[in-house]
């Protein structure tokens, strides 16, 4: 049975939940344990808190921590988010990336630790903020973790402040593609690159944005500069996804292969308000699927924060795990 070091790891639950004909009926829960004491086991699962009677539980047990992601595999991932999410103006610091974009979002604004900076780390920090100061702005820097937990106790020594953590989370484009309530692509894209549900209007994938899909990325993002322009069509393999009813726009999302052809990246993925709960931002992501798998990607990408609990639990539901996260630290005024 369960001790309390086992409170905060991860554990699976048997437990009986009736009888049939004489023998236990079981169900499984898997979850990380927040509580044990003698009548009672509190598990969060991924549909919310569960709370089991000691005396219904047949057999728990810990399970085995995931195998993080190499080094290897994270800056291999990070440089194709990059790539994906290109910002004009870059400099570089030995294998480090210096990024500005008019300030338009924090991935486009900020150095990238990784690999060898060629030189010491805090002559590193000191040459990003000299060059964001070039440039009129605030520094800032994005760190993969845990690959960049050095980088972070530099930034945490000179008083820089954190955002909200980030989620890199990733899926095979089969699971994606073997759901059987997907958009029926019948092998790729239909003609005129729209894809189309049998109970809905048609995902539509343009080679560019439309106006109306702009506006949506402004909302979304506050305005849209030139810089920003730059940032979401200055890739070579990508589409844009539109779904529109009765001439109005209700949801949105960008695609782009990367990485040397491996990975999809999905962005801005958005629905309008009045059209949520009608599962478009996954046939939106689906319809994005196919179509970099027709191109040769083999695995898709997101980055969404921690605490947009909303859009985490829909990527869960798609089969998305979390590859590894990042912090965007920002340096003290002055």
């Amino acid at each position: 049975m369960l001790r309390q070091q086992d409170v905060g790891h991860r554990i699976v639950v048997r437990r009986i939940v009736g009888i049939r004909e004489g023998r236990p009926l079981f169900s499984d829960a898997l979850g990380e344990l927040v509580e044990l004491s003698e009548t009672h086991l509190t598990i969060a699962t991924a549909q919310g808190r569960l709370r089991v009677p000691v005396a219904e539980v047949h057999r728990a047990k810990r399970v085995p921590p995931t195998r993080r992601p190499t080094a290897s595999a994270v800056v291999e991932l990070e440089l194709a988010a990059d790539e994906a999410w290109p910002a004009p103006v870059r400099g570089r610091l030995g294998d480090w990336l210096l990024r500005s974009a008019d300030g338009w979002t924090g991935r486009a604004n900020s150095a990238l630790p990784v690999g060898d900076p060629d030189r010491p780390l805090p002559a590193a920090v000191d040459a990003i903020e000299r060059w964001y100061a070039g440039h009129g702005q605030p520094p800032m820097v994005n760190t993969p973790l845990p690959l960049a937990v050095p980088v972070g106790a530099e930034l945490d020594a000179r008083g820089w402040t954190a955002r909200p953590l980030t989620l890199v989370q990733t899926v095979p484009l089969t699971t994606l593609l073997s759901d059987p309530h997907r958009v029926s692509h019948e092998g790729g894209p239909a003609p005129g690159g729209a894809d189309r549900d049998a109970d809905g209007p048609a995902v539509v994938l343009d080679v560019a944005p439309s106006e109306e899909w702009l506006a949506v990325a402004a909302g979304r993002k506050g305005g849209l500069p030139d810089s920003a322009r730059h940032i979401l069509t200055a890739v070579a393999r990508l589409r844009f996804a539109q779904v529109y009813a009765d001439g109005t726009l209700l949801a949105t999302g960008r695609g782009t292969v990367t990485g040397q052809g491996r990975w999809l990246g999905l962005s801005l993925i958005e629905v309008t308000p009045s059209a949520r709960r009608q599962g478009l931002a996954a046939r939106v992501v689906r319809a994005l699927a196919a179509w970099g798998a027709a191109e040769g990607a083999t695995h898709a990408f997101l980055q969404v924060e921690q605490r947009n609990t909303g859009a985490v639990a829909l990527y869960r539901k798609l089969g998305f795990t979390t590859h590894h996260t990042y912090l965007t630290r920002v340096a003290p005024p002055g």
